[in-house]
């Protein structure tokens, strides 16, 4: 169990493609820690603040750009900059929260950004270096399920964003796949097609482990 005199609290993120349930799950385990007697907020990107929620706006529209490839680097620049602030910024930031014994709960991180906004090698290399000082989660879980699953989750949506089709999230799904190949440190993938209760079971366990902490979250 997670000693309950630690002065820092946890950041974990979850990842996936739309409709791996990635919201649903941060609410189970947000309440799971609630439970507990732990403090928690779920803080997912885009953030809260000023660029987060341009982003939200740009996400929920078509691009003003004729060029799908200079739209991705806007998102990637703009998804850099809101990283940067909801990280570090002194009102709710990331590293202040942990520093305060609060576990942060993040939906989407950089490993989005190079999957949602990179096509070729060349597009990695550049999303990479945007992203390449932010630290990496003491925990990331990775929620994997089929493309066609997916959709079909998110078909029923009042709104879809510009990256919820078929052809975008074969393309995210498999950057995922190049991303996780690379990653170095421990990580959880998880089968989302299951019920979602025992998926929530295989978070909490991975998450309680103190084998897979990952210290190189700096301060």
């Amino acid at each position: 169990m997670i000693n309950q005199q630690k002065k820092q609290g946890y950041f974990i993120v979850l990842e996936g493609i739309d409709g791996a349930g990635s919201t649903t799950q941060a609410e189970l385990l947000q309440q799971y820690f609630i439970t507990k007697g732990q403090k928690v907020v779920i803080s997912p990107e885009p953030s809260s603040g000023k660029i987060g929620k341009l982003l939200r706006e740009f996400l929920a529209h078509q691009n003003h750009f004729s060029n799908q490839d200079l739209f991705d680097q806007q998102m990637a620049y703009l998804f850099a900059a809101d990283r940067h602030y909801h990280l570090y910024n002194n009102i709710d930031g990331v590293q202040k929260l942990i520093q305060e014994n609060t576990h942060v709960i993040t939906t989407r991180y950089y490993f989005s950004s190079l999957a949602y906004n990179a096509k070729t090698e060349k597009d990695f290399q550049f999303v990479s270096l945007l992203n390449q000082d932010f630290p990496p989660p003491h925990f990331l879980i990775y929620l994997d399920i089929p493309v066609d699953i997916a959709l079909s989750r998110i078909k029923n949506r009042n709104t879809l964003e510009i990256y919820e089709n078929q052809e975008k999230l074969t393309l995210v799904k498999d950057n995922f796949e190049k991303i996780l190949n690379k990653y170095k440190h421990p990580y959880l993938r998880i089968d989302a097609t299951k019920m979602r209760e025992k998926i929530q079971e295989k978070i909490v366990d991975f998450v309680m482990s103190e084998k897979h902490f990952n210290d190189n979250f700096q301060h």
